[in-house]
């Protein structure tokens, strides 16, 4: 469709377009092109990457927790349980990951059979609690960069669970960005490493990151 759009634009403006170079509008987005962002870590990161594949449905999913939990606000579950995925979904995900500095950061790009709208939080669901049995946590709005032609969404998630009788938390902070039929979601967590305090995780980093993601994906 996007040749066919230049084609017909070349038509028009002959003189403009006599050239024959492409512009930056002209190029397809590419969600194997996510797998560029490993060149942002340096030597401390250990970097993996999955090329382009059938969606992974964990990735879409939304949060899973026990029965019996509450939110509050209690209009608020839909935006504490994450991305609304239409039923059927289809499509390929790549991703990157890199560890290091005591954190993780994925960076990870799916093209979808039709668009996955971001939950709007509004003004009443910029921070959620919720509790259950053996469980309990927060869900808060955290700041997203500005990307043009995209909307973004940022969100940290703090959970504590018992365990076998044993208290356990867990920290996430998720970004995400969609434009058409693409969504960018980069994921920031802390690494649990033996005899080492946890490292407070680098959400200037994760952001710049999301940016990034998005820039390769457009070409």
């Amino acid at each position: 469709m996007l040749r066919t759009l230049f084609t017909v634009a070349c038509a028009a403006l002959l003189a403009a377009c006599s050239s024959g170079e492409p512009t930056a509008d002209d190029v397809p987005d590419d969600i194997s092109h996510v797998l560029d962002v490993k060149s942002t870590f340096g030597p401390d990161f250990k970097v993996t990457a999955v090329a382009p594949t059938g969606i992974d449905p964990r990735i879409l999913a939304p949060q899973t927790l026990p029965p019996g939990v509450k939110f509050e606000p209690p209009d608020c579950a839909k935006f504490a349980t994450g991305l609304a995925v239409p039923a059927g979904l289809k499509g390929n995900m790549a991703a990157t990951t890199a560890e290091g500095e005591g954190n993780r950061f994925i960076a990870i790009a799916v093209e979808t059979s039709e668009a996955v709208p971001l939950t709007d939080p509004g003004q009443a669901c910029q921070k959620v609690g919720f509790a259950g049995p053996g469980t309990r946590g927060v869900v808060e709005v955290a700041e997203s960069p500005v990307i043009d032609g995209a909307r973004t969404l940022g969100t940290h998630r703090v959970v504590q669970t018992v365990v076998d009788g044993k208290p356990a938390s867990g920290e996430l902070y998720n970004y995400v960005a969609g434009f058409g039929s693409i969504l960018v979601i980069v994921t920031a967590n802390p690494l649990v490493l033996p005899n080492q305090p946890v490292a407070p995780v680098n959400t200037q980093r994760a952001r710049d990151l999301l940016t990034a993601a998005v820039a390769a994906v457009r070409g």
